[in-house]
């Protein structure tokens, strides 16, 4: 199958285009951890057994590529940075407790 095929077929189904934003070992993970409260790399690191500083920052960045997560950078003593839920990050969290649900 070449890739003009591949691609062509990403876009018959629209959950596709969903089920690629939240992939990953911690994607879902990440999303359900900023339902709680603001996101820190520093305390994600901590929470996320196994995770190592280069897959969380991959993680974070393709969340906030796809827009499902702002970064914040919030100017206050000492100087930090903030991952919160965007609304369309909100707006898959009812289908990622669904998901869940099922297996």
């Amino acid at each position: 199958m070449t890739t003009e095929k591949l691609n062509d077929n990403d876009n018959t189904c629209p959950a596709q285009a969903m089920l690629k934003m939240v992939a990953g070992k911690w994607k879902p993970e990440i999303l359900r951890l900023a339902v709680e409260q603001p996101l820190r790399f520093s305390s994600l690191l901590r929470c996320l057994k196994g995770a190592n500083k280069q897959a969380i920052a991959a993680a974070l960045k393709d969340l906030e590529e796809t827009g499902l997560l702002e970064k914040v950078i919030v100017k206050q003593k000492p100087l930090h940075i903030e991952y919160n839920l965007t609304k369309q990050g909100h707006s898959l969290i009812p289908i990622l407790h669904q998901l869940e649900n099922i297996g």
